[in-house]
């Protein structure tokens, strides 16, 4: 058992953006951005020259230069390709060898390449949380806003957004900056989000209120 071939599908825009229940808008001082498992591994899943990939990639691209004029920290997670048995564990039971059976495949794609000043963490669960220094990272930067990008949205990426929920932060999941296995569970985890646990937000709208805060800052 593996992660099966994905079908393209459209990227959501605007119009399928589910209704949040708070109000929680993001800030350049608050917020860490999250780049997650955006390796060839799981991006070869789909075909890369169509929807929704990339939009994917090019909106998380401007995000992450975002980040880095706005001195928003970027953190990465990455699967590693050396697991053992007994470190992968149940993951085994749901997706087999993974990337140890792909080690080629590790990378994150060019595009989306760590910089030297970026945050790399391994990734061992779904959660980005998970045997990683991302929380007490966060505190000792004094930063509780968490932007979720990458793939797969009900996966990992909704893992990450819950716990951080759970953890205090408020995650804000970017409804075009991430991919699934299909437009439902794409828009499924979206919404879960924006109900349950954070904000869902396009990539536009979370620019704007990086764009707005700094303007406000600079003007103040």
């Amino acid at each position: 058992m593996t992660i099966p071939a994905i079908a393209s599908y459209p990227m959501p825009s605007a119009a399928d953006q589910p209704d949040n229940r708070v109000d929680w808008q993001v800030e350049p001082d608050r917020a860490v951005l999250l780049i997650h498992d955006m390796q060839e591994y799981f991006l070869n899943k789909f075909d890369r020259s169509q929807a929704p990939i990339p939009a994917l990639i090019e909106n998380i691209a401007a995000l992450r230069a975002i980040a880095d004029r706005a001195g928003i920290p970027v953190v990465y997670t990455a699967q590693p390709t050396d697991q053992p048995d007994g470190d992968r564990a149940l993951l085994n039971d749901f997706w087999g060898p993974g990337l140890p059976a792909a080690p080629e495949q590790a990378p994150v794609v060019d595009r989306l390449a760590p910089s030297a000043k970026d945050t790399v963490l391994t990734k061992w669960r779904y959660s980005a949380f998970q045997r990683s220094p991302l929380r007490d990272m966060m505190r000792e930067q004094g930063r509780d806003q968490l932007i979720v990008t990458g793939v797969y949205a009900h996966i990992g990426c909704l893992a990450s957004a819950l716990e951080a929920f759970m953890q205090d932060v408020q995650p804000f999941f970017v409804l075009d900056a991430l991919a699934d296995f299909s437009l439902e569970e794409h828009l499924m985890a979206t919404s879960y989000v924006a109900k349950r646990c954070g904000v869902t937000q396009t990539r536009a709208t979370i620019t704007n209120a990086l764009t707005h805060h700094a303007t406000s800052e600079t003007e103040a």
